[in-house]
This record gives structure tokens, sequence and C-alpha cells, in this order.
């Protein structure tokens, strides 16, 4: 007699959302941008914002660009999962894409702020996964904003002076890096991506699996 095929029962994962929060120049887009570059199941959320196109952003891949009124529209509708102004611009995660991959077992990636991060949590708090990049010293983070050479001297005055009260938001996160080393922290959000990964609640079927098992 044929044994039976556990295959009968089959394992889906349920798609996560993983968020990388720091203050500007604390590498989390570096770290992100590494992640998605080796990591097949993950994408980048893509979010609608207010502010102008930077040189070199694509429509639709790095950002969204609509207006004021477009974005007004989209939260009133509960359109977004998220949104926040962050130095006088808007931003804002629309929802039926994220919600379409998560169904899908595909992860998305967010690079969003503590406000942001703390409505995710409001709305989809068991697919969170909340990360948070802490520069070295000080020096290091406005080292890092003069050579990335985006903004000017006031924009970076700014940042620094925010840079403070973000970082006081480390404790609403699961998990914490410091930055020392860029290869080193991309390695342990991949080591955090994977244990997330394989969390019970996220094998959707296990239940029945595991009956296939002891039913032999």
């Amino acid at each position: 007699m044929a044994e039976p095929s556990h295959d009968l029962f089959p394992i889906k994962r349920r798609g996560l959302m993983l968020v990388l929060s720091s203050p500007s120049g604390a590498g989390k887009s570096t770290i992100a941008r590494s992640i998605l570059d080796s990591d097949p199941e993950i994408d980048m959320s893509v979010s609608v914002t207010t502010r102008p196109k930077r040189p070199g952003e694509v429509e639709g891949r790095d950002y969204i660009f609509i207006d004021r009124t477009e974005f007004d529209l989209m939260v009133n509708r509960g359109q977004l999962l998220e949104h926040a102004k962050v130095f006088d611009n808007y931003y804002g995660t629309p929802r039926a894409a994220v919600m379409d991959a998560l169904a899908e077992g595909r992860d998305a990636l967010f690079d969003i702020d503590w406000q942001g991060t703390q409505q995710l949590a409001e709305s989809a708090i068991d697919d969170l996964v909340r990360v948070f990049i802490l520069p070295p010293n000080s020096r290091e983070l406005e080292r890092r904003l003069n050579t990335r050479a985006q903004d000017s001297q006031a924009v970076i005055a700014a940042r620094m002076a925010k840079a403070s009260d973000e970082m006081s938001h480390y404790a609403e996160y699961d998990w914490v890096i410091v930055n020392h080393d860029i290869e080193e922290s991309v390695e342990q959000v991949r080591a955090i991506l994977c244990s997330e990964r394989l969390k019970r609640k996220r094998q959707v079927g296990l239940g029945e699996f595991v009956k296939g098992l002891r039913a032999g």
C-alpha cells in the first residue's frame, strides 16, 4: 500500500512587512538596497509622496509622486496603510499592493520613520517586523549626511536636530542594530528576516501538514 503524500497538505508562507527605520544618514537605505538586490522574495514597498523628485529617482520605482490634493483623497478613502509628514512633505503606503503581496507569500520592505511604523502597528501588527538602525555616534551620523551631498547645510542641520527625537523611539521596535559596519549590519538584517519567515504564525497550512505527518 502506497504511503500518503504529505504534498496533499502544502505549507504556504504568508509574507511579512519588514520595516527599517533610522535617523537620516544612519544607513537604512543602503541596507535596504543590499537586501533587495540579494533576496528575490522581498520587494520594496513603493510609497506615494508629495515631495519633488530628486535627480536619478524613477517614478514608480523610488516613489509615486503625487500632489497634495490626491494625497488627501487617498487618506480620506482609507487607501493608505500609513502616512506621515516629514520635513514639510507627505508620505504614505498604498494598502492594496502590500496586502496582495503578503497574501501571495511575498515580503514587503519599508523604509519609513517611527510615525509610519506606529500606524502600521495599529493596522497590521501580526505582519510587522520592526528594525531600528542606530549610528555608532553623532559625529559619524553628521559625516555621512555631509558625504552623500544630497542636502544643503540648513537641511543637514535640521536632520541632525531631529535625529535625537527619532532615536528616542528605538524601544518601539522588535530589533535594534548599531551600524558600525554596513556589511555586518546587512547580514544581521538577513538573519532577522530568515528567523521571522520561520515563525509558526506565518506557516499557512502547518496544522494540516502536521496532522498528515501524524496520520502516517
